[in-house]
Formats: C-alpha cells, structure tokens, sequence
C-alpha cells in the first residue's frame, strides 16, 4: 500500500479521536448530548474528510438527520479547533453523514430474536438437544 494511505489512515484515526473530544467538550447544543464519531475517511490528497456519527439512545429519522444539519453548521468551528491543536500543514474540510449501521443493526438482531421466538412457539416450546446454546 502507498505512503500517502498510510498517511490518510492516520489522519483519520486522529480526527476520529480528537473530533469525538471536541463535539463533547466544546459544542454546547444540547441535541448533540451523545454522539459517537464511528469512522472517518479522508480524501487522497488529504484535503477533505468525511464524519460518519451516531446518536445512541432512542430518537427518529428526523432527530438524527437534524443532529446531522447541526454537526455540519459546525464543522467551521469543529475545523479550526483541529487545526489549533495539531501540527497538519492543513486540516481537512468536515462533512458529516448520520451512519445507520448502529440502527440497522438493532433491527435486524431484533428480526433475528422475533424469529427464534417464533420457532420456538410453533414448536411448543421445545428446544432442540443438537443445538448448543451459549
């Protein structure tokens, strides 16, 4: 693998870290209580980078996609504090995208669950002695 990847990774390791601290420590909004920065990726040239987040706890679509908008009105801000507290030439640009794994992964462990529990009702409940249960 070239260099300049290995460069991109780590400024995205950093970012990662430091944007994580930031968004708790120094944004004030109060719908930006939790969020977890889940992955970063910066561009080649390492010019621009994007923010994949979460929001742990129960909240809709719309909550996370307006959490999403107020992330993005600070990236300006979020941005020059990187650059305050880092030695980079230049700091990437910020983008942030709401990442619906987390969601889409409770989902689908919660389809899993109805469906065994589906199983077992229609067989009465009993539990077949092959399977090992952990």
């Amino acid at each position: 693998m070239p260099k300049e990847y290995q460069r991109a990774e780590r400024v995205a390791d950093y970012l990662q870290q430091e944007l994580a601290l930031l968004i708790s420590r120094e944004l004030r909004d109060p719908r930006l209580a939790l969020v977890d920065v889940t992955g970063v990726e910066v561009s080649r040239d390492l010019s621009s980078a994007r923010v994949y987040v979460s929001f742990p706890g129960e909240s809709t679509v719309e909550e996370d996609k307006e959490r999403e908008g107020v992330l993005n009105g600070a990236a300006g801000f979020l941005r020059s504090q990187l650059a305050k507290g880092s030695t980079m030439r230049s700091t990437p640009r910020l983008k942030f995208f709401y990442d619906e794994s987390i969601r889409r992964g409770s989902y689908l462990t919660k389809l899993i669950d109805d469906a065994l529990e589906s199983d077992q009702r229609l067989a009465g409940g009993k539990t077949n002695p092959d399977s090992q249960d952990s």
